[in-house]
């Protein structure tokens, strides 16, 4: 945790970045931070970047003392150890303020001293794991999702010079993170590299032992995307660090909508309680209102943040449903009319859940008097819950909201012996100047209201002015072209002192005695796909190893953990005194014929997806 003498506490807003574009786009709309994936290595492969363009998004950043995060979270074989090695030099280079990793063979590597972060990856949902992974060398930790604010408090308090990051909005994996095999088993393509096929978004059929149907063609395993939106300040007394928003595969809109979002929540929270603080600075004014419901979202939870397991569930799709609208009212053959609040607009998307189960999109052609005509009429029924899952004039909005982030200037003009000096200082306390020799002449015309203009007028650059102080023993004449040319060169100036003077944090030194790992053995499950890794592992007391899924397969294996339900969201919950009125085990069969038995461990409140064969 980052605090100061008076116990004031930096916090960070987190955002994902696709790309460089999108990165720029992150921290003008408010990101304290921003996490972007290298060429390789990443968990989400689809998002790599080159070196240089992540070399260019430091550059941005640190003008602003934002920081950039690269992702290289995914296990590593022995074979890639001496790519790894190299990139990470490179991102070194270019700036990156730090990495987050999943495989432990990093900390045995010849590595610059960069930042580690603890992926989420490391299926962090204990003090024990945090403790150990603080003491070894990260200097944050990235927690499971699924732990509740108690939870995350009794790790702060346990562990207070951890930094603690947690997830705030965004997608949702049903099983503990780094702890789901179902994309390699089924598709030989592994989430832990970097390839997840999204299994979990599919459709399945719930049966049970006798082969009996309980449900048929739902998306069972598909959850709801978080919105914690409600609870940052909660996050916040908890001891959270930093918020992360996720999203590395997420448009440019998303981003600039969600980033704003929570920026301005966090700012308001910092109005009224002045032991938070921002850990970046400028200031941002988005161009719009920004509203979750607008953009991508299978419909919001808090995801165990607060209560129980209700309500986080979308069985009837995995795809977006946007905002509510309001209820069908009367249905015709080429249009409709609607109860509700909200209205439609010509180019809109909408869609409902039809009587069958299954989600409908639809464009809407036109609206005219309150009737809204779709351009393909779907199976609409009356009483059918509308959604808008495209609002038109919004994405105008977002697309046309390239604002840039400004950090606040002041200036002072004033005449030096054989000319005139421009001199700026931020709102951090940096500072800069310019000279320029000039012959001094008395002035004809009163000069310092255009002084004042002129100086003023910093365009599309970093910097918005507060206020010109101009100095002079003289109404000297002072030129226009002599004033653009000094504003130009300051411009210039001051970014390149704010780059240099830029201080990057170290790795965590470690000191004192080796730490034993919280456990003495480990499956399939730790991930170990390297010798690096396993010496890793045994130097810290770790008697017995097994390969990691991806490197030797494991017959009838656990290949998810979810702390999501089936008999739960069924209401056949054993700690409510319910019971299962179909015989067990129960099964989940994919559209592929796949078998999948469900496991239920009621004591830890966790239900497994076990393979079959």
């Amino acid at each position: 945790m980052i605090m100061t003498k008076c116990n004031v506490r930096r916090i960070e807003l987190l955002a994902p970045a696709r790309n460089l574009e999108t990165g720029v786009a992150a921290i003008n709309h408010g990101a304290d931070a921003v996490y972007i994936g290298a060429p390789r290595f990443g968990a989400r492969q689809a998002a790599g970047n080159s070196v240089e363009d992540i070399g260019r998004l430091v550059e941005y950043a640190h003008v602003f003392g934002v920081k950039v995060y690269v992702t290289l979270n995914t296990i590593i074989e022995d074979s890639d150890i001496e790519a790894v090695e190299k990139l990470v030099c490179e991102l070194y280079d270019v700036g990156v303020d730090a990495l987050i990793v999943q495989d432990m063979a990093l900390l045995k590597m010849d590595l610059p001293p960069i930042e580690l972060h603890a992926s989420t990856q490391t299926d962090n949902r204990d003090v024990a794991k945090v403790r150990f992974l603080n003491n070894v060398g990260f200097s944050r930790v990235v927690l499971a999702r699924e732990l509740s604010l108690q939870e995350i408090a009794h790790i702060h308090k346990e562990v207070p010079d951890a930094e603690l990051e947690v997830f705030v909005h965004g997608a949702l994996c049903v099983s503990y993170s780094g702890q789901c095999y179902a994309s390699q088993h089924c598709f030989g393509r592994s989430a832990n590299r970097g390839e997840c096929a999204q299994f979990c978004r599919l459709a399945f059929d719930l049966i049970d032992a006798d082969g009996k149907i309980i449900c048929n063609n739902k998306h069972l395993l598909s959850l709801k995307d978080m919105n914690r939106s409600d609870y940052v300040e909660e996050m916040l007394d908890a001891g959270v660090t930093s918020l992360k928003i996720e999203g590395r595969l997420k448009d440019i809109s998303y981003v600039k909508n969600i980033t704003a979002y929570y920026r301005a929540k966090l700012d308001a929270i910092m109005q009224r309680r002045s032991e938070y603080v921002r850990s970046s600075l400028g200031q941002v004014s988005p161009q719009f209102v920004a509203t979750p419901e607008k953009s991508f979202n299978r419909g919001f939870t808090d995801y165990l943040l607060v209560g129980d397991k209700e309500g986080i569930t979308s069985f009837d799709t995995p795809k977006s449903i946007g905002e509510r609208m309001g209820i069908a009212r009367v249905v015709a053959r080429s249009f409709f009319t609607m109860q509700g609040g909200k209205e439609y607009r010509n180019g809109d998307g909408a869609c409902f859940v039809g009587r069958d189960g299954k989600l409908y999109g639809f464009r809407i052609n036109k609206v005219e008097r309150g009737r809204i005509f779709p351009q393909s009429m779907p199976p609409l029924y009356q009483g059918a819950e509308l959604f808008r899952n495209y609002d038109i004039e919004f994405e105008k909005l977002l697309a046309n909201s390239d604002m840039q982030r400004r950090l606040l200037l002041q200036l002072t003009f004033a005449e030096t012996e054989d000319g005139f000096s421009l001199s700026a200082l931020t709102e951090d306390g940096c500072s800069a100047s310019v000279c320029t020799v000039f012959a001094k002449s008395e002035a004809r015309n009163p000069q310092y209201e255009n002084i004042d203009n002129q100086l003023r007028k910093w365009g599309n650059t970093h910097f918005e002015i507060t206020a010109v102080e101009i100095k002079l023993s003289k109404e000297w004449f002072v030129p226009s072209s002599m004033l653009s040319d000094m504003r130009r060169r300051l411009n210039i100036a001051l970014v390149e002192t704010r780059r240099a003077g830029y201080k990057r944090a170290e790795r965590k030194s470690v000191v004192g005695e080796i730490c034993k790992y919280p456990q003495s053995e480990l499956d399939y499950r730790g991930n170990v796909a390297n010798s690096l890794a396993r010496q890793f592992y045994v130097e810290h007391g770790v008697e017995s190893i097994t390969s990691a899924y991806e490197v030797q397969m494991v017959e009838n294996a656990e290949i998810m953990s979810c702390k999501h339900c089936i008999k739960y969201s069924m209401g056949w919950c054993k700690r409510s005194g319910a019971q299962v009125p179909y015989k067990e085990p129960l099964y989940l069969v994919s559209g592929d014929g796949r078998r999948f038995r469900l496991h239920f461990d009621c004591r830890e409140c966790v239900m497994k997806v076990m393979a079959e064969g």
